[in-house]
């Protein structure tokens, strides 16, 4: 079942993907901007008009800025990590100790003087 292929950008999600997740965007926007400006009441023509064109402008420019957003951060992703094992977290830094190290799970003790337990640092 598991091909021995490098994973690549197309793999990662398809152009019909893509389109279909902004046209879903789009219409959800679209249809959000009717129903606040009431095309499905019983209003003058001329409202019922500008709700439509307004509508349309919304569901467009929805569908743009999903397309274009979705499609830099798939840029952003490299294709050849997908598929590769995390052995580490991924916010610690590189010279950090592991996590699951014993050691690292203790949190160093404070200096003790000969009258007890250290003083607050300032």
């Amino acid at each position: 079942m598991t091909d021995d292929k490098p994973t690549t950008r197309r793999d990662l999600m398809k152009p019909v993907q893509l389109l279909g997740l902004a046209f879903i965007a789009a219409l959800f926007a679209g249809f959000v901007t009717l129903m606040s400006m009431g095309f499905f009441q019983t209003r003058p023509a001329d409202e019922i008009q500008r709700a439509l064109i307004v509508g349309l402008v919304a569901a467009g420019a929805t569908f743009i800025v999903t397309l274009v957003s979705l499609a830099l951060l798939l840029l952003v992703v490299d294709p050849t990590t997908v598929t590769k094992s995390v052995e580490r977290p991924l916010l610690l830094p590189k010279d950090a100790p592991d996590a699951t190290a014993p050691d690292a799970a203790t949190p160093p003790e404070a200096p003790r003087t000969d009258d007890g337990p250290a003083a607050p640092r300032a």
